[in-house]
């Protein structure tokens, strides 16, 4: 009976903690790779390398989608929802985005996002403005490699937007 117990005791503990595991990263902050070169150098920078970049995503913003020029986020894609993207945004709603087609203005409850790479990157150039509720979060900081740890900069592009 007291070996009943124990592992009885030990299965609530692992259910309770994944739970609030799965809680937190649902609705607080998450861990996710990332893959490619459309934001390189500043993710990513190096081709040859084994490892792909780890960041933080924080969630709080998408309680009242708080964004603003220069948030580097995750999206899922507006033309593939099973596909997460991860880009920078460039234009927020109401601004003019000027593009091979002039200037264009950002709808409301959207943005434009565009990869720090442009020469590989499919982002707002290619599908137009996404909506705010595709994204999944904003990326804070970079947690692995070790040797690249550190904050994301929220760098603002100034070629193409005119406010």
């Amino acid at each position: 009976m007291g070996t009943k117990n124990i592992i009885l005791n030990a299965l609530k503990k692992y259910i309770a903690i994944g739970l609030v595991g799965i809680t937190v990263t649902d609705r607080y902050a998450g861990v996710c790779p990332v893959r490619g070169s459309s934001m390189s150098p500043t993710f990513n920078p190096s081709l040859g390398s084994f490892t792909d970049d780890y960041v933080f995503l924080e969630k709080f913003c998408l309680d009242k989608y708080r964004f603003s020029h220069g948030d580097v986020v995750i999206f899922s894609s507006p033309t593939s929802y099973n596909e997460r993207s991860l880009k920078r945004i460039v234009a927020m709603e109401g601004d003019y985005i000027s593009n091979v087609n002039g200037a264009i203005k950002v709808p409301e409850g959207h943005c434009w996002v565009e990869g720090d790479n442009s020469a590989s990157s499919v982002d707002s150039r290619s599908f137009g403005a996404i909506p705010l509720g595709l994204i999944h979060g904003r990326v804070t900081h970079i947690i692995w490699p070790p040797q690249r740890i550190g904050k994301v900069d929220r760098r603002i592009p100034q070629d193409g937007l005119s406010l």
